[in-house]
């Protein structure tokens, strides 16, 4: 007879593998001032730096949930943790930005074929929806803590070592984890395995990749330019060369009727929502801290763990709310508590407020996304046919790097757009030109010129530019926040529209062709 898996073990292996490829998700950002300075990378290089890893873990979410779905879940899980491991480590050693880049690309991959197998594995063990609550919360709260924890961890590496030992890091704590999964969880898979659906799977990364990437050159290009509009029409042919492709055949890797359920369609909105203005978040707050507080990497990623503490709460007890008292309540409060925290800030922001106050702003962040994405993910992973998980999950994951994608990309359009506009009428009208453009790039940037202009003997000078840098920023800032605001309303009443607060009861014929996991939640059904 085989032994049944210990389901905390298996619970902190998964959280484990995904606290690992979040991690990396700011841990790296840190690093990079380090990189132009040690490495001589150009700023077009640095975002590539960030945006080969996303761009390859976009593009392959979808495929590899669906491999793991058809060859084994655990395997796949294991498989990626080893890649991603091994690149992160290569990518150490690296002389060139080429170099870094190219590795950072292949840990893109490794995260895709990871970060799916945790979330359906975890579902494939907590089968019954309070277990599966529970376990799912604290996923959740494994990724807002790791995802703020990176500054922390990153900064301490850069203070203490040098920019390689960030990815070297990496190497062997996925090596510890693999074994941990090795040891621990159980094997799962699709008992009936499907042929491969080719055709699927390249339109879906065709899709993912050239979505992700549009979004990403965006902002340089113009939202309206012609290679803007045309990627977003070419993925949006793609799509529905996608959808048309998956309702034809006999056996598609994603069944697009699932779209159909408002308990997966609606709760992967409010996910992509969520992750807009969690993303946006971090891009507006470190800059806040390192630029006009002048904190640190290591000292922004301290004060920014209130996040990181609520969103765990938030999570941990968002789920298990929504069994008791419904999905769609909270995931609205939560959205609704990310909306009060933008429109708060953007109403009382200012280089000398205190960090008590700034403190509670960020537990009210957290709180909402704790209780806006893992009910939510939840929800999904409840509508979603058992045999299916995996690509299910990737489906989950895809909104979140999705909507996180978005969230840089708009927010930062809005806040660059305005602080330039600021900047021009504030800027001394003695200034060089040169200097005028460098201040122009970014707050940083801008301050670099104040500290020059200084070090010359014009402390008058100098001062007026940092003032109206801080002007500046604080102005794209404050809009940035009111948008970021107004997606969260909007995303609230989205879920008060169409959100349903409880898994249907099964009391007539199902209209998909397979049981999802809260049909058979309450089935003791052994772990394949």
């Amino acid at each position: 007879m085989t032994r049944a898996p210990s389901k905390p073990l298996v619970l902190v292996a998964l959280l484990l593998a995904s606290f690992v490829i979040n991690l990396d998700t700011t841990l790296v950002n840190v690093a990079l001032p380090t990189l132009t300075r040690e490495l001589g990378t150009s700023t077009a290089q640095l975002q590539w730096v960030v945006d080969a890893y996303n761009l390859v873990f976009a593009a392959l979410l979808l495929t590899s949930g669906s491999l793991s779905d058809r060859f084994g879940r655990k395997g796949m899980l294991m498989a990626g943790l080893l890649v991603f491991g091994v690149a992160s480590f290569v990518g150490g050693y690296a002389d060139s930005p080429a170099e870094l880049i190219a590795a950072r690309a292949v840990m893109g991959l490794g995260a895709a074929m990871t970060f799916p197998a945790t979330l359906s594995l975890l579902t494939g063990v907590f089968t019954s929806r309070k277990e599966r609550a529970l376990s799912i919360g604290l996923w959740g709260a494994t990724a807002g803590m790791a995802i703020a924890l990176g500054p922390i961890v990153g900064g301490f590496l850069l203070e203490h070592y040098s920019w390689s030992s960030i990815f070297y890091a990496l190497g062997p704590v996925s090596l510890a984890v693999i074994a941990l999964v090795a040891r621990f969880v159980p094997r799962s898979r699709n008992p009936v395995p499907h042929r491969l659906d080719f055709p699927g799977l390249i339109l879906s990364g065709g899709f993912m990749g050239l979505l992700v990437y549009t979004i990403i050159e965006a902002p340089d290009r113009g939202w309206a330019s012609t290679a803007s509009l045309a990627g977003f029409a070419g993925a949006v042919l793609l799509l529905i060369g996608f959808i048309v492709g998956e309702r034809r055949t006999d056996e598609p890797m994603l069944d697009v009727r699932l779209f159909r359920n408002m308990r997966f369609s609606a709760a992967s909105a409010s996910v992509t929502i969520a992750f807009f203005t969690l993303f946006g978040f971090i891009f507006l707050m470190t800059q806040f801290f390192q630029f006009v507080r002048t904190y640190s990497p290591l000292s922004t990623g301290v004060h920014l763990l209130p996040v990181a503490v609520s969103v765990a709460v938030g999570s941990t007890f968002g789920t298990r709310l929504a069994v008791r008292v419904g999905t769609k309540a909270i995931v609205t409060a939560g959205l609704a508590l990310q909306a009060i925290f933008y429109f708060w800030v953007a109403t009382d922001i200012s280089p000398t407020l205190g960090y008590g106050v700034i403190a509670i702003q960020m537990i009210v962040y957290g709180l909402g996304m704790g209780l806006t994405s893992a009910p939510a993910t939840e929800s999904i992973m409840g509508a979603v046919a058992t045999e299916q998980a995996g690509v299910g999950s990737a489906v989950n994951d895809s909104t979140r790097l999705l909507g996180g994608t978005l969230g840089v990309a708009v927010i930062g359009s809005v806040y660059a757009s305005l602080y330039d506009t600021r900047l021009d009428s504030t800027l001394p009208a003695s200034l060089p030109s040169a200097l005028k453009d460098l201040a122009h790039q970014s707050a940083g940037a801008a301050f670099a010129v104040s500290d020059q202009l200084a070090a010359g003997g014009r402390p008058a000078v100098s001062d007026t530019v940092r003032q109206a840098a801080i002007g500046a920023f604080d102005h794209g800032l404050a809009v940035g926040c009111v948008v970021a605001g107004a997606v969260a309303v909007a995303g609230a009443l989205l879920a008060v529209a169409f959100l349903p607060a409880q898994p249907p009861q099964q009391s007539g014929p199902q209209h998909l062709p397979t049981e999802s996991a809260d049909t058979i939640s309450d089935r003791k059904d052994p772990v394949r």
